[in-house]
């Protein structure tokens, strides 16, 4: 009995899965899965029927349902790593996901689909070496797949200045040419990114043509590449083509949101402070949900910090606060600049304080952002008149007060304060820091400057100084060699006269005016003169001064002119408007007309009631005449949220 019971069953499940291996050969995996879930009636405890269940609920994207069916079936599914590790990483769980490969034994697929997850991790350096790995050692139809996923990879490395040693990979499929027209733009190179991206162009035009696409199928396939050329121009300052470029690949049906999100956010890049409204609605598409897991953290970053900064432009400026507080608390490296939009937000709501305390809280391990805020704080400080607060901050930078930019700002605002002797010690320590640290820098121009005002004070000796630091630094410098010369004659004229004789003769031999004019001026006072052509020994001086007695002509006065008599204070005034011009009548004037009861047309206006009542629709109601008002903004959301449906 037993026997003649166990054969019907036997043959149901070979029946069952003769149907399974059919239907799974043809695709057909709706149909599949009825067939396992048909055998794991008869058997419950079948493994195979199981991991063929798990499979058809893969093809249909049922990722959810497969980790639940293997939380109720740990003991079947215990060896099933792969397929665990598969949908935890298409349900965007990348931490569980990488957890699971750890755990399984590392063959082959176990290790792309490693690589894949440490793609979205963005660990490129150990994706790279998985991926070489399993190029190397697997020969079948994907690896082209393969080589595109490399070279993907190579491409991220180059926008995190990783240098790397990879061989350089074949670029005959579109994907291939694609990414390596993203690894020149990573390195650069655009106009050889440019060409690469015409050549991919064609490969996926004629790929696509071979299958039967249709043309809407072709342009939204070609969008990527159209979004990709346009950053090229963008980026070469073509601007306008790559706006244009833009646009146009919005305009179509595009399924990408990630690709949108790019697109949408260039496009706010290039219109920065203008076309505003265009940009909130960009910066929507580009801020959209689920692009967490779309788009790499640094475009991530870049977009965060662009919707910042168009608050900002938009004058939203809490908004702009809060948006720039997140942006600071979730990415670092773009902290400063988000922190800078911050105190500009706060200076245009006149809460200046605030916004440079808030600069002065900045605290960062690399002194260059340090000096960029500590200037910014400066300009701060400037634009509200507070040039000594500036002074005060600019002398606290340590060594990075004495670079030359910083010292000759410096000397700028004392002068412009009118300190002279705080000028000429920020020289006197600047030189002497110079000379105590023997720092080597081309500080040629502030030396000259430092010894111009220090003769102008007559501090020659202090002068001399700097003057021989310059002449140090560079002998040949003639120039330099003579103000050396012109500063120990006030002091030393020994030492005057030795630099003196190394002057090298002129061939030109000065005039007597020349030389008179050098003798009587210094070297700093000295000004510019019109060069006089020589007279000859023999000229008359008659001729000489024909040029300086020339006649004036003789004032013309008005006829019947005393001198005596003081002139009419009016006499620029024109006729109209002086005191004794009478007026004439002006004969279009309207006569006052006087009404039938003795009042006039211009009293009849105060008893005219058509006009008082609109004089009383003009003016503001009074707040005692509506009992109940109603806030406005709840009377127009309605009306706007209206607009904005018929505009989409």
């Amino acid at each position: 009995m037993d026997g003649d019971k166990a054969d019907p069953k036997e043959k149901l499940l070979s029946n069952a899965f003769l149907d399974l291996q059919r239907l799974g050969q043809n695709g057909e995996y709706d149909r599949a899965l009825k067939v396992t879930n048909r055998i794991l009636q008869l058997s419950p405890q079948d493994e195979n029927a199981f991991n063929c269940k798990i499979v058809c609920l893969i093809h249909l994207s049922k990722f959810n349902e497969v980790l639940q069916l293997m939380q109720r079936q740990a003991a079947l599914s215990k060896d099933l790593h792969f397929e665990k590790a598969y949908c935890q990483y298409r349900l965007n769980q990348t931490e569980e996901a990488l957890a699971t490969v750890e755990q399984a034994e590392q063959s082959y697929r176990i290790k792309e689909l490693k690589a894949q997850i440490l793609y979205r991790l963005e660990s490129f350096s150990e994706c790279l070496s998985l991926y070489r790995d399993v190029i190397k050692n697997t020969h079948d139809d994907y690896s082209d797949e393969r080589e595109t996923n490399l070279t993907a990879v190579v491409t991220q490395l180059q926008h995190m200045n990783v240098k790397n040693d990879t061989v350089k990979l074949r670029s005959d499929t579109y994907e291939l040419c694609y990414n390596w027209a993203c690894i020149l733009i990573a390195q650069g190179r655009y106009s050889d990114a440019e060409k690469k991206l015409k050549v991919c162009e064609k490969l996926c035009r004629g790929s696509l043509e071979e299958d039967g696409a249709s043309e809407d199928e072709i342009e939204i396939e070609l969008a990527l590449l159209k979004v990709q050329l346009a950053y090229v121009y963008q980026k070469r300052g073509q601007t306008k083509e790559a706006y244009e470029m833009y646009t146009a690949a919005l305009k179509l049906k595009l399924d990408d949101t990630a690709l949108i999100a790019v697109a949408s956010n260039n496009i706010v890049s290039i219109n920065k402070g203008e076309n505003v409204f265009d940009s909130k609605k960009k910066m929507k598409a580009a801020t959209s949900e689920g692009l967490i897991h779309k788009l790499p953290a640094n475009q991530r970053r870049q977009i965060a910090l662009n919707n910042a900064i168009l608050t900002y432009y938009t004058n939203n400026f809490d908004l702009c606060n809060k948006a720039c507080e997140r942006v600071e608390e979730a990415w670092p490296s773009v902290a400063l600049q988000a922190r800078i939009t911050h105190a500009l937000s706060l200076t245009k709501c006149n809460s200046h304080s605030k916004a440079i305390a808030l600069l002065n809280n900045y605290k960062s391990q690399n002194n260059e952002e340090q000096l960029y805020v500590k200037l910014v704080i400066v300009h701060l400080l400037l634009t509200q008149g507070e040039q000594a607060e500036a002074c005060k901050v600019l002398e606290s930078m340590g060594p990075d007060s004495y670079k030359p930019a910083i010292v000759g700002a410096l000397i700028t605002l004392y002068l412009g304060m009118k300190k002279k002797d705080t000028a000429l010690k920020v020289f006197e320590r600047t030189v002497d820091w110079y000379k105590t640290n023997k720092i080597k820098a081309d500080l040629s121009s502030m030396w000259r400057q430092a010894a111009d005002m220090h003769m102008r004070n007559g501090q020659a000796v202090v002068a001399a100084n700097s003057l021989e630091e310059l002449v140090r630094s560079n002998p040949s410098d003639f120039k330099s060699v003579a103000h050396l010369a012109l500063a120990y004659m006030q002091f030393d004229k020994k030492k005057a006269a030795t630099l003196m004789n190394k002057f090298p003769k002129s061939e030109k031999q000065l005039s007597q005016r020349e030389i008179d004019a050098l003798e009587s001026a210094s070297w700093i006072t000295l000004k510019k003169t019109a060069h006089k052509p020589e007279q000859s020994p023999g000229t008359p001086k008659a001729e000489l001064n024909k040029v300086k007695n020339k006649k004036k002509r003789k004032p013309r006065l008005p006829k019947n002119y005393d001198s005596t008599v003081a002139p009419d204070p009016e006499r620029w005034l024109p006729k109209y408007e002086r005191t004794g011009f009478r007026k004439r009548r002006d004969r279009r004037a309207k006569e006052v007309i006087k009404g039938s009861q003795g009042t006039t047309s211009a009293q009849a206006d105060q008893y005219d009631f058509s006009k008082i009542s609109e004089e009383i629709q003009k003016s503001p109601p009074m707040s005692s005449v509506e009992p109940s008002p109603q806030p406005k903004n709840r009377q127009k959301k309605p009306q706007q949220n209206k607009k904005k449906n018929k505009r989409r």
